[in-house]
């Protein structure tokens, strides 16, 4: 009886919820979470905003097809597109007919050179369209390779 009473003078309740655990925790285990708490929901609003940007990609790119391929004149279509901003497609597309419409008004005399100038400025849209495709990514890859390193030593200190 007496180890009974023993037991239960040394062993005191503990509180082990997530809350409590932060309390007791010590400044560098504590800003470790809160850190890894930030980068999570920071990088979920990346996931969350590239995914609404990927499908609203693939709707106008879908509807830009459709378009293109329905035997519309290609001057024609470049009214309807420039109309309002275009994405994707859609954006190359505007570019490449300006610099046509541009290069065809100065009566430039060498196809040769509007090519080059057209495959320039098609080169140019799409690397526009790829940066706004690849934006912040680099911040997802860095926080999904160092997060488990940061979350050990956080283990580790406390």
């Amino acid at each position: 009886m007496e180890a009974m009473d023993a037991v239960g003078t040394v062993a005191p309740h503990a509180d082990l919820s997530i809350w409590a655990l932060f309390w007791q925790a010590d400044l560098i285990v504590k800003s470790v979470m809160v850190g890894l708490l930030a980068a999570s929901v920071w990088c979920w609003a990346i996931i969350v905003d590239k995914s609404m940007l990927f499908t609203r990609m693939k709707v106008e790119m879908n509807r830009f097809e459709r378009v293109f391929w329905s035997g519309q004149s290609l001057e024609e279509l470049y009214q309807q597109m420039s109309e309002k901003p275009a994405i994707g497609l859609g954006a190359v597309f505007i570019a490449a007919m300006k610099e046509w419409k541009r290069s065809h008004e100065q009566n430039a005399a060498s196809f040769i050179g509007m090519q080059g100038r057209l495959d320039k400025v098609l080169d140019v849209a799409i690397s526009r369209e790829s940066e706004q495709l690849e934006k912040r990514l680099s911040f997802l890859a860095t926080v999904g390779s160092a997060a488990p390193f940061i979350g050990l030593f956080g283990t580790v200190w406390g």
